[in-house]
């Protein structure tokens, strides 16, 4: 691994810890020519699925997508980046169990709505608003008032 400070090729690894659920490695690695520390992660390259857009392209999976959805969708509300991170992974892990070829994006849209739902109703809402592409206030007030119901009935349960 080449040093991101001085490019040397050789470092060394001081610690390595499981991360992320025990889907990537977590590698502290310390540079044998300037003595600069810096953070790596290795993870399993997978198979994963392509997915097919509204347009009818194909793409490739892309996890880090996912995740700067859930990241634009939850600024300035109270959750931990680290239950950004879980949700993203659980996105692809869900992705992996479904076993087929291709799949097509609105269904992954349709999963990350139903864990924003549980997780932020505003960020669900915002997610929901950019995904559906609501045209006026009426589609955000319809939305909410579905929010609410399904909450409502809930909590009665």
């Amino acid at each position: 691994m080449h040093c991101p400070f001085c490019n040397t090729p050789d470092t060394k690894v001081v610690d390595s810890r499981l991360a992320t659920e025990g889907v990537q490695v977590r590698r502290r690695r310390e540079c044998l020519q300037c003595g600069e520390r810096f953070t790596t992660y290795e993870s399993a390259e997978l198979a994963l699925p392509r997915v097919i857009k509204s347009d009818g392209n194909r793409e490739r999976f892309d996890e880090d997508k996912i995740r700067r959805g859930l990241i634009k969708a939850l600024e300035k509300r109270p959750v931990a980046s680290e239950a950004i991170d879980q949700m993203a992974s659980q996105m692809t892990k869900r992705l992996m169990a479904e076993g087929v070829r291709e799949i097509p994006s609105s269904q992954l849209g349709e999963w990350v709505m139903d864990a924003l739902r549980e997780l932020d109703q505003v960020a669900y809402v915002r997610f929901a608003s950019v995904y559906r592409s609501f045209q006026d206030v009426n589609a955000f007030r319809e939305e909410i008032e579905k929010l609410v119901k399904a909450t409502t009935a809930k909590t009665s349960e």
